[in-house]
C-alpha cells in the first residue's frame, strides 16, 4: 500500500477509532474536526463525491449489466490505473462474504478504485471490518456501505446447524448466531431466510458498534443497506 494512499494514516486512524467513544464524550466536535484535519494530510478530499442514492443506482445498473452479459468493464484502462495510483475515491464500500463466487467488482461491473471491499466469511461485521469501513467512509469519503450476503452461504448454514467446529471457524459462526436468535425459520428455504436475517443483523451492528459510522449516518453523509446475491442467476437484490 503506497504512502500517498495513507498506510501510516490508516494505522493511526484505526487505533484512533478504538477510543473514539471516550474521546467524543470528552472533546465533542473539536476532536472529530482534529481527526478530519489529520486525515486530510493523508488523503485529499474527494472532489466529486457520490451521493448514497447515486451509488446504489450505479451498483444495481452494473449488476444488471453483469446478469445480462453486457458488462462495460469500466475504469479498468491503463490510464485509469495510473489515475487511481495517485489517490483513491471509492464511491461505495462493500462488506461482503469471502466466498469465491461473490467478487464484488465483477458482479457489480466496476473497476479500479470504484469500490472499497471488505470480505470475510459470512459478511461478519468484525472489529477489523468495522475499522476498515470507518476508514473508507470517514477518510476516503464513501457515502454508501452495502452489506452483501449471498444464497447458500456456508457460514450461515453452519450457524443454523449449531454444531461444534474446529479451529477458528467457530469464531465466524458465533458472530452469525445472534442474527438467527429471534428469526422463525419456518419457510421451505430456511437458508435464504437466515442469510437475509444475517445481512440485516450485520448492517445494524455496523451502525450500533461504531461512533464514527453513527455520526455520519446522523449527518446524512452515509447510508447503510443490505443486499443478497443469487449465486445461480448473478442478480443482486436489496434486503429490506
Amino acid at each position: 500500500m503506497s504512502q500517498i494512499n495513507g498506510f501510516v494514516g490508516r494505522r493511526d486512524f484505526l487505533k484512533f477509532a478504538s477510543v473514539m467513544g471516550i474521546a467524543v464524550t470528552a472533546f465533542g466536535d473539536r476532536f472529530w474536526s482534529a481527526e478530519q484535519a489529520a486525515a486530510a494530510d493523508v488523503h485529499p478530499v474527494n472532489p466529486n463525491p457520490v451521493s448514497p442514492n447515486e451509488a446504489v443506482r450505479r451498483l444495481l445498473n452494473g449488476n444488471q449489466r453483469f446478469v445480462h452479459q453486457q458488462r462495460k468493464y469500466p475504469d479498468q484502462s491503463l490510464e485509469h490505473l495510473r489515475l487511481v495510483a495517485k489517490a483513491q475515491y471509492p464511491f461505495a464500500a462493500i462488506l461482503g462474504c469471502a466466498d469465491s463466487r461473490v467478487p464484488a467488482e465483477i458482479v457489480f461491473d466496476q473497476g479500479l478504485g470504484d469500490l472499497f471491499v471488505v470480505r470475510v466469511a459470512g459478511n461478519v461485521a468484525s472489529d477489523m471490518a468495522i475499522g476498515s469501513l470507518e476508514y473508507s467512509t470517514a477518510v476516503l469519503g464513501s457515502q454508501l456501505i452495502v452489506v452483501l450476503g449471498h444464497k447458500r452461504c456456508g457460514a450461515v448454514t453452519e450457524a443454523i446447524k449449531n454444531e461444534p467446529l474446529p479451529g477458528r471457524i467457530g469464531f465466524v459462526v458465533e458472530s452469525i448466531k445472534p442474527a438467527l436468535a429471534n428469526v422463525k425459520l419456518t419457510t421451505a428455504n430456511t437458508s435464504d431466510d437466515a442469510v437475509k436475517a444475517n445481512v440485516k443483523y450485520q448492517a445494524k451492528k455496523l451502525e450500533e458498534s461504531s461512533v464514527i459510522l453513527a455520526k455520519l449516518l446522523r449527518e446524512g453523509k452515509l447510508k447503510i443497506i443490505g443486499a443478497c446475491y443469487d449465486i445461480d442467476t448473478g442478480e443482486v437484490n436489496i434486503v429490506n
